[in-house]
């Protein structure tokens, strides 16, 4: 047993420099470790990025919706006129002749491609559709039926309202292939999720959304030559019409095959 008298040094065997060196080391240690309130500025700094980040992403999840509702805006407008026409008693021309003999198909058309285009467009809003899985179903249950009738009400205009003055056979070849095209996608896309298909499901209703939404790209495929050479004569406007519906079509594949390839990588 140690003391004073034997060692000099206080009892417990300590100097008095020690415990100054023990405030130092304890005092560098708080400094690494930070106090509680500077952790939680940090965590607090990294939840405002993380929370800038998502709302970011949220914002950019919009930007394919609102483009696609922005390419239906002229149609929307046309059809909108159109309805004015027959509901306004407007004055009998040769270009509405055919519409005020028999409005059911064009109004059938006019409001169920309204619809289409619109409600179609916000599921290509990945966010919300994740966030609001029944919206989605919901919407697809009228985007289904709408689609339909849009594309079989257009077959019936093809093949039972007289031609327009710049119609003709090749224009209602076209309108007849892709609106069965339409069709044939919207069941096969029906079918597909009823068998929970998901992927099969996405890429078949997107081709039928493509063809529904060729009238908006239509008006691009004919604004060149409208300022180029004027109007454009019956087939020269047919071809400008199925590069519309192809167009439309090349993209969806496009973005189809991307999907899928970006799966197959993860997977």
């Amino acid at each position: 047993m140690t003391d004073t008298r034997t060692t000099g040094q206080p009892h417990g065997g300590g100097r008095p420099g020690d415990d100054r060196n023990a405030h130092k080391t304890a005092g560098t240690a708080r400094g690494k470790t930070g106090s509680p309130g500077r952790a939680a500025g940090t965590a607090g700094k990294t939840a405002g990025v993380t929370g800038k980040a998502a709302g970011t992403a949220g914002r950019a999840g919009w930007l394919a919706p609102a483009g696609l509702i922005a390419l239906s805006v002229v149609p929307l407008i046309a059809g909108a006129v159109r309805l004015g026409e027959l509901t306004g008693g407007a004055e009998l021309t040769a270009q509405n002749a055919r519409f005020v003999a028999s409005p059911v198909p064009i109004v059938l058309h006019i409001l169920a491609v309204s619809v289409y285009s619109v409600l179609g467009a916000l599921q290509f809003a990945p966010g919300f559709r994740r966030r609001r899985p029944g919206w989605h179903r919901a919407a697809g249950r009228v985007l289904v039926p709408c689609g339909l009738i849009a594309a079989l009400s257009g077959l019936w205009m093809t093949l039972f309202y007289p031609p327009g003055e710049a119609d003709g056979p090749v224009l209602a070849g076209f309108r007849l292939v892709f609106g069965s095209a339409m069709v044939l996608s919207i069941v096969l896309g029906f079918t597909a999720i009823r068998r929970r298909d998901i992927t099969r499901h996405r890429a078949w209703m997107m081709r039928g959304y493509a063809i529904g939404l060729g009238a908006g790209t239509q008006v691009f495929t004919h604004l060149p030559w409208f300022l180029i050479a004027g109007v454009p004569g019956e087939v020269p406007r047919a071809l400008l019409m199925g590069a519309g519906w192809m167009i439309n079509l090349a993209v969806a594949e496009w973005i189809i095959r991307r999907g899928q390839l970006r799966t197959r990588l993860v997977s």
